[in-house]
């Protein structure tokens, strides 16, 4: 396997340091406790896997610097809670509706997989 470039580097360095302070979700929102698994989603999202092809790669290293950009990692949404519970805002956007009130609006526009949604992913299903 040929050597990893520097942005890849940077990339499985920031993952890993996610994973040590605990700030590392799997795909089911949990959090990472072993580290074979933060090793792998490091070189996942480095576009380093050994296991997926080279189109497979590019793209899952596009999604993680786009990510990276707009501050979707572990360790940017933990210090935006933090920022956002030190304001008292409800949200980023500063809504005032509660999940009920968004669920409720949910279940009349039909928006499927509402039940199973949180209060954040209720607002983007109704901005859609």
């Amino acid at each position: 396997m040929p050597a990893q470039s520097k942005g890849q580097k940077k990339t499985v360095g920031r993952v890993m340091h996610e994973f040590k302070r605990g700030e590392l979700d799997s795909g089911s929102g949990r959090k990472v406790r072993n580290p074979k698994q933060a090793i792998a989603i490091a070189l996942s999202e480095a576009g380093a896997s050994r296991s997926r092809s080279g189109a497979q790669n590019a793209q899952s290293r596009r999604r993680a610097k786009a990510n990276e950009r707009g501050g979707q990692t572990g360790k940017a949404r933990k210090t935006a809670s933090r920022t956002k519970s030190s304001a008292g805002e409800s949200t980023a956007r500063g809504s005032t509706r509660t999940r009920q009130e968004l669920y409720d609006a949910a279940r009349r526009r039909g928006v499927p997989g509402r039940s199973r949604m949180n209060k954040a992913e209720l607002e983007r299903a109704l901005k859609r």
